[in-house]
C-alpha cells in the first residue's frame, strides 16, 4: 500500500470501538447485581490518600463497606444520606488493609487528565428503598 493510500485508511485508535472495553455477552451482563444503597457513614480511608470508606445500607439488614477512589471529588459529609448505585455481587477484596464489598458506579471525564477529570456518582432520580434492583 502506498503512503497516500495508507494515510486515508482509518486508524484503529480513531474508531469508536477502540474507546470501549471488549464486548461481553448478555449472559455475562446479567450476572452483575446492581442495587440502590444509602450512604450511612463516610470517612477517609486510613491508609490511602485518594480513597473514601463508605458504610452502606444495601437493604440486607447488615451494613456493607465499600472503599472508593473518590476522595478528591467528594467530601465525606456530602455523601451521608445519599442514594447511590452499587455492584452488590462483586467478590470482597482488601484495599489498603480495609475490606471492600462491592463497587459504586460513577461517570467520569475519562479523556481529561486527572487534574481536570470530574467523577459523578450515579444516583436514582427519585427516592427508592435501599436494596432495590437496578436493571
Amino acid at each position: 500500500m502506498s503512503e497516500a493510500e495508507n494515510a486515508t485508511q482509518p486508524s484503529n485508535a480513531d474508531t469508536p470501538e477502540s474507546i470501549f472495553k471488549p464486548e461481553i455477552t448478555y449472559d455475562d451482563f446479567v450476572k452483575i447485581d446492581l442495587r440502590v444503597a444509602k450512604v450511612l457513614a463516610c470517612e477517609p480511608h486510613p491508609n490511602a490518600d485518594r480513597l473514601l470508606k463508605l458504610q452502606l445500607d444495601d437493604g440486607s439488614g447488615t451494613p456493607r463497606q465499600i472503599c472508593a477512589g473518590i476522595k478528591g471529588h467528594y467530601e465525606p459529609e456530602q455523601l451521608v444520606g445519599r442514594l447511590i448505585i452499587i455492584v452488590a455481587n462483586l467478590a470482597p477484596r482488601k484495599i489498603r488493609g480495609e475490606e471492600s464489598r462491592g463497587m459504586l458506579l460513577a461517570a467520569s471525564d475519562a479523556v481529561k487528565g486527572d487534574a481536570e477529570r470530574r467523577v459523578i456518582l450515579l444516583t436514582p432520580m427519585s427516592e427508592i428503598e435501599p436494596g432495590s434492583v437496578v436493571s
